[in-house]
């Protein structure tokens, strides 16, 4: 399996069905004298932004720090939970118990709740 096409990118459900995000990174071991195994899997904005610019993660965090949730919005998935890859990445977990949801609960609360009538 070409692990980064697999698994990169692609989206990730819990054990209901409820989308969590994209795997943003994949975190590899190094053990021993075999190849490297994949440890756990990366969920959340932090990560993307890392990948595309270190200083751009780093003002996001900032902001997200001032005035986003106060849980970091990154989940990361120990590859014992993935239970499918196939479209998308299943694993057994339940998001709403995770900080995947972090920034839907903020925007829910701080934004949408405010709305009269919604």
């Amino acid at each position: 399996m070409e692990l980064g096409r697999a698994v990169l990118d692609q989206q990730v459900t819990d054990r209901n069905g409820t989308p969590m995000g994209r795997v943003d990174g994949i975190v590899l071991e190094l053990g021993g004298e075999g190849p490297p195994r994949v440890a756990r899997l990366v969920i959340g904005g932090p990560t993307l932004f890392r990948r595309i610019s270190p200083a751009l993660a780093r003002r996001v965090e900032r902001w997200r720090r001032r005035w986003g949730p106060p849980e970091r919005s990154g989940v990361e998935v120990p590859w014992s939970k993935v239970t499918k890859v196939g479209l998308d990445v299943q694993v057994d977990l339940d998001a709403e118990e995770t900080a995947a949801l972090a920034w839907e609960r903020w925007v829910r609360e701080r934004i949408i709740g405010r709305i009269p009538g919604a």
